[in-house]
């Protein structure tokens, strides 16, 4: 038995992790259970099935090895009902759930039919956990959230999980929770024997039949339900969907065994799909039979469902498309009534499961199949026609993620009823927004499968350049680049663009979005001349096309700043993100929109770029605190890109404001998150661009010898993952040089800043600003070599340069007159020195106040250095 352990009760703020407030302590023991009876968060458990019947050996079996278990281990064994279709597996698991639930603080169901709709489900249990992890967006960072909490067992150390239907181990098992709680699977699938601990649910015992039928039909005799059972080969669903018939309509076993032999012979003649049984079908048989003679709208409705998935379909879903139908179906399902009795009968007949709370219904896949089965080729392309007509109606008509209701209710049916084969265009559409969907919630990894899945279709059916065909690779590039894959991406979205242009033309609205994304393709491979040249020409062509206030026109905006940005012209990119931040604000109101708070960030890194340093860290603190606020409301996740990048770039912000301990800390945070997430690697940009900054923070607050380490294996991943000729990689050489010099390496510290100038020169130019900051990092070191007047050279050169490129007063700029000041002091030019320092010391205390580590440290006559930081592409 296991031993009795202290529970301590939970509160959950509101958008954060939950903390444990002690509110009650309750003794726990595997035999007498807690004095608690429900769990505190119980989520999309099937209803309790009134007629359960039996079970029990499989019921203890199954109580027995789970309670065998140490609750506070880390790797607990998951547990299977493992058997063939309609014996009952996940009427088991249901009971289990409802019989044992004094026992758990959370019981979580999950449909495992699809990857799609596990991995929906986990990200649903975030909130309810207690996680800023479980907004609108980011499903793969809400799902990573959800196993951590479950592995630690915080909040809740009780926990069983129920993965109904899941009959794919490799596509499941990476997203089960391993953990000090239960997971419960129920498969047909036998390869769950050699993976998990199984128990094998076979159809019913004699008397668990008998049992049954005489609860489902009172008065039956006993020999009369010996018979039924015997025929119907003790299978529950064949049992239910009999007991039901009989029930409802008052017939006798000998006639109901009458015409189970006909229709087993007229339905099973041919070899059966080995998916479900004789009894199945022949006991479906006679119910349909029976339907048809009584209800034959509520027929014609079931037979639709037979085209869905085997997930509940939502009623709001069908009344929306009612009028999309133009057949006699169509002009029934307008008539709510007849609506009304059809899924009464459906649910008297237990052909569906009707559940009015959820406002939904659902049919077995066994029935469904056997219905699919009985109809000619021909009814069946028609009514599954309907049911693409039925989903396409039901398209929110865009992937933005107010509209996750109707995309969640779509999602379980898009593949089962092969929508995605269609070749209409509203069809195609559907599964363009579906996809949309996915990128914007951050599900990258369904959205990438499930548009390679369209793709190879579509392009069977159409050719490679049909439209749909290129709008949906141009989809796909950006789950590429989002994914980090940059050099991907490009391979894709090149070729595309060219074909779209070809095909609708330059100015049609799908060659300008996939136009937008290849500029970021030509920044991500650090080509910045070419994508400013771009986005310049697409701005006009995106203004005109639609409009100057269009979401995708202000997109261009941003993307415009961002190459002026590459290209030096900081002021000019600050304009522009200060313009797209007025026109965001108007358009929604206020700072509570994740496209304003975008926009907050770049004008707030564009200041910093700029050289206003203490402007853009009470800029950048501010867009911190909104990008809090979104999270804290669940319109974002602590994980999103956005928002990481935001908490980077304030880190940043804060160290070259001076803030250097507060710098540090946001440092750690933000790189323990990028390396915590499942969707970024340690190659993507923006992890890398962390770890950089995670490098600089360390080195000026005094520790170079972890920041030497952090910042050479970052520079060789840029290597791999940009290139080597990448300016990131060539920029990011500087810091490793700093830290080298400061590591007394200064030999090693003067190759790595020479491979870094000439590479920059050749990539950039001469009088780029990462080509300058490299220039005047190389003075430094040559001074510290003895050779003060070639680095007294280098930096008059490049100090003119600054002034040229970024004024005067620019922090870069100063921090060259003060290495110059010093190198000319060294020469014996006093003078000079003394002249180029009181000007410098009097402009940086203008520009970063007189209490400015950087300030100070000149005023000391020490040699300031610069750092590379990676701006987002």
């Amino acid at each position: 038995m296991r031993s009795a352990r202290m529970l301590v009760g939970c509160s959950l703020s509101a958008g954060g992790r939950g903390r444990a407030n002690v509110a009650s302590v309750l003794e726990f023991d595997s035999a007498s259970g807690p004095s608690r009876g429900v769990p505190m968060i119980w989520g999309g458990v099937p209803q309790r099935n009134k007629n359960f019947t039996g079970r029990e050996s499989q019921l203890a079996e199954l109580r027995r090895r789970v309670s065998s278990e140490q609750t506070d281990v880390t790797a607990v064994l998951p547990h299977a009902l493992q058997g063939m279709g309609g014996v009952g597996k996940t009427h088991l698991a249901i009971e289990y759930a409802y019989r044992y639930q004094s026992h758990y603080d959370l019981i979580w169901w999950i449909p495992a039919d699809q990857p799609a709709l596990v991995r929906s489900n986990l990200a649903a249990l975030a909130p309810r956990l207690g996680l800023s992890e479980g907004g609108l967006l980011r499903v793969e960072d809400s799902v990573a959230a959800v196993l951590d909490a479950l592995r630690r067992g915080e909040p809740y150390h009780r926990w069983l999980l129920i993965f109904d239907n899941a009959d794919q181990p490799e596509l499941i098992r990476s997203l089960m929770p391993h953990g000090p709680g239960h997971v419960l699977v129920t498969s047909r699938n036998r390869r769950w024997q050699s993976i998990v601990d199984t128990i094998e649910v076979d159809v019913f015992a004699r008397r668990e039949s008998m049992e049954f039928l005489e609860r489902r039909v009172p008065g039956i005799a006993e020999k009369e339900a010996n018979r039924l059972a015997e025929a119907l080969g003790d299978l529950p669903l064949a049992l239910e969907q009999a007991g039901a018939l009989q029930f409802e309509t008052g017939m006798g076993v000998k006639e109901y065994l009458d015409l189970l032999g006909e229709a087993s012979s007229r339905l099973l003649a041919e070899n059966p799909p080995s998916d479900y049984s004789k009894p199945v079908a022949a006991a479906w048989s006679l119910s349909v039979t029976r339907l048809r003679d009584q209800a034959p709208f509520a027929l014609e409705l079931l037979r639709r469902c037979a085209f869905f998935g085997p997930e509940p379909i939502s009623l709001e879903m069908l009344d929306r498309g009612k009028y999309t139908l133009s057949s006699e179906f169509g002009r029934s399902m307008q008539d709510r009534l007849m609506v009304s009795r059809a899924m009464r009968e459906l649910g008297r007949y237990a052909l569906a499961k009707i559940d009015t709370s959820r406002k939904t219904v659902q049919v077995h896949r066994l029935v469904q199949m056997l219905i699919r089965e009985e109809l000619p080729a021909e009814e069946q392309a028609r009514m599954r026609d309907e049911v693409h007509a039925l989903l396409v109606a039901a398209d929110p008509g865009n992937s933005e993620t107010q509209n996750r209701v109707e995309f969640e209710n779509l999602l379980p049916h898009i593949v089962p009823s092969g929508v995605f084969e269609s070749t209409e265009v509203p069809a195609r559409q559907l599964i363009e927004h579906i996809i949309g969907y996915l990128y914007n919630v951050g599900d990258f990894t369904t959205g990438l499968n499930e548009a390679d899945r369209a793709l190879q279709r579509w392009e069977k059916d159409s050719g490679e350049r049909d439209p749909d065909v290129l709008v949906l690779k141009g989809i796909k590039a950006n789950i590429l680049w989002a994914l980090g894959k940059s050099q991907e991406a490009y391979d894709l979205r090149r070729p595309t663009l060219e074909a779209i242009t070809e095909v609708l033309g330059p100015d049609h609205e799908e060659t300008l979005i996939i136009l937008n994304g290849h500029g970021a393709d030509l920044r991500a491979r650090g080509e910045f001349r070419a994508a400013l040249e771009l986005d310049e020409d697409a701005l006009p062509r995106h203004e005109r096309v639609f409009g100057t206030y269009a979401h995708e026109t202000l997109l261009c905006v941003n993307n415009l700043a961002l190459d002026y940005s590459l290209n030096s012209s900081y002021e000019l990119a600050l304009r522009r993100d200060q313009e797209n931040l007025a026109n965001r604000r108007d358009l929604s109101g206020g700072d509570t929109d994740p496209w304003v708070a975008l926009s907050l960030t770049a004008v707030a890194r564009d200041m910093r770029q700029a050289g206003h340093y203490l402007k853009a860290r009470d800029a950048a603190e501010h867009a911190y605190r909104v990008y809090e606020d979104l999270v804290n409301r669940g319109r974002l996740t602590a994980d999103h890109p956005y928002v990481l990048v935001q908490a980077k770039d304030l880190s940043v912000a804060r160290r070259k404001a001076g803030l250097f301990p507060e710098a540090l800390v946001l440092a750690e945070q933000v790189y323990g998150r990028y390396t915590e997430s499942r969707q970024f690697d340690k190659e993507h940009p923006e992890a890398l661009a962390a770890a950089i900054n995670l490098g600089n923070a360390q080195r000026v607050a005094g520790d170079p010898n972890d920041a030497a380490e952090r910042i050479e294996k970052t520079v060789n991943r840029y290597r791999d993952a940009l290139g080597a000729d990448h300016p990131y990689t060539y920029g990011c050489y500087l810091n490793l040089a700093l830290v080298q010099r400061q590591l007394g390496r200064v030999d090693e510290a003067e190759r790595l800043l020479k491979d870094a100038l000439a590479g920059l020169e050749s990539r950039l130019g001469p009088d780029h600003h990462f080509t300058l900051t490299c220039r005047a990092n190389l003075a430094t070191a040559r001074s510290a070599q003895g050779a003060v007047g070639e680095a007294l050279e280098i930096g008059e050169q490049t100090l003119n340069s600054f002034r040229d490129l970024l004024g005067p007063d620019h922090p870069h700029t100063l921090v060259c007159a003060t290495n110059v000041a010093l190198d000319l002091a060294q020469l014996s030019r006093n003078d000079e020195a003394q002249k180029l320092s009181t000007d410098t010391v009097g402009r940086y205390r203008r520009v970063l106040g007189p209490e400015h580590p950087d300030v100070l440290a000149g005023e000391r006559g020490e040699r300031l250095d610069f750092d590379f930081e990676p701006p987002s592409l």
